[in-house]
């Protein structure tokens, strides 16, 4: 048995910091699908709320899969899932997908629950997403699943689970760590002058975020970057998508890699703090600013990743 097969065989749970821009979610997607997806996996079950990532990470993962429930609104139509009986030969499609919460608008869920259980006896694939509402119908738990909040969860349960509806409820408590400190982040960056914006690269850290700068020490006063964008907090400035590069802060166009992923407004960020001293990582040459966001935050800056946070 291979390395690979006995680590699959053996896993239990992995935990990945849930990035917030596009490109690093369909990143993350494809290191998940190369370290634990198997190719006897046959049901994947992607759990979280709107907005969290699920569409990228799936995307990431399954390079080249059309969605049914398209971002920009082109969905596929009609279902086919629900068109297995007429497809037949060579080209019969190996691997499907569908979003439940979108899909049980239009079809009843346990007609979506027979052709996901038929589809996966004839040895095809099937990516459900918000598996965790599809699961009571199914009586039969994904071989997979990968759960999107602040962090994403990669499971492979047995028998004696986990369920998907707890790992629903871990993701979606989470989530709001993360959509406010993907908008503190953009007030952040907001404050910035032209100068640390071009050089400003982004981490991730547990309730919170890094801005990351190469080599050189940046010139930053952290008291009046916190007290700015506290300002801003302070203002309730509305939050909007634009596009898949932009976001509005108030009546200001912003660039934004992750535009989805965010809270409706600037006043919803809870209790956003700059760590007021800049650190210097050895091992990449690059200096560190950390912010955090919520009232969870330990004293110790070495315990900011503490798991029981």
């Amino acid at each position: 048995m291979s390395f690979s097969a006995r680590m699959q065989k053996s896993h239990l749970y992995s935990v990945f910091f849930a990035p917030r821009g596009r490109d690093r979610l369909f990143d993350l997607g494809a290191q998940i699908s190369q370290l634990y997806l198997s190719p006897f996996d046959k049901l994947i079950g992607v759990i979280g709320e709107a907005g969290s990532g699920k569409s990228a990470i799936t995307k990431g993962m399954f390079p080249g899969l059309e969605l049914t429930n398209d971002d920009d609104g082109v969905n596929i139509r009609p279902l086919p899932l629900l068109c297995q009986d007429d497809e037949s030969g060579f080209f019969t499609p190996h691997t499907y997908h569908l979003d439940i919460r979108f899909e049980a608008a239009f079809t009843q869920m346990h007609v979506l629950a027979d052709a996901i259980l038929q589809a996966v006896s004839r040895g095809k694939r099937v990516i459900v997403e918000h598996f965790d509402l599809i699961y009571p119908y199914l009586h039969m738990n994904a071989h997979l699943i990968i759960g999107v909040g602040e962090e994403i969860i990669v499971t492979r349960p047995n028998l004696f689970g986990p369920l998907p509806n707890e790992i629903f409820n871990i993701v979606s408590k989470s989530l709001k760590y993360r959509q406010m400190a993907h908008s503190a982040e953009d007030l952040c960056e907001f404050c910035m002058g032209a100068e640390l914006l071009n050089r400003c690269k982004h981490d991730d850290v547990k309730h919170g975020f890094i801005l990351a700068f190469q080599d050189e020490k940046p010139d930053i006063d952290l008291d009046k970057l916190e007290k700015d964008v506290l300002e801003l907090i302070s203002k309730d400035l509305t939050i909007s998508y634009v596009d898949e590069g932009h976001i509005t802060i108030g009546d200001t166009i912003h660039p934004c890699t992750g535009p989805r992923t965010h809270v409706s407004s600037t006043g919803k960020i809870e209790h956003f703090k700059v760590i007021k001293q800049i650190f210097f990582d050895s091992f990449s040459n690059r200096y560190l600013v950390a912010c955090t966001v919520g009232d969870e935050v330990p004293v110790d800056i070495h315990m900011l990743n503490d798991m029981k946070l």
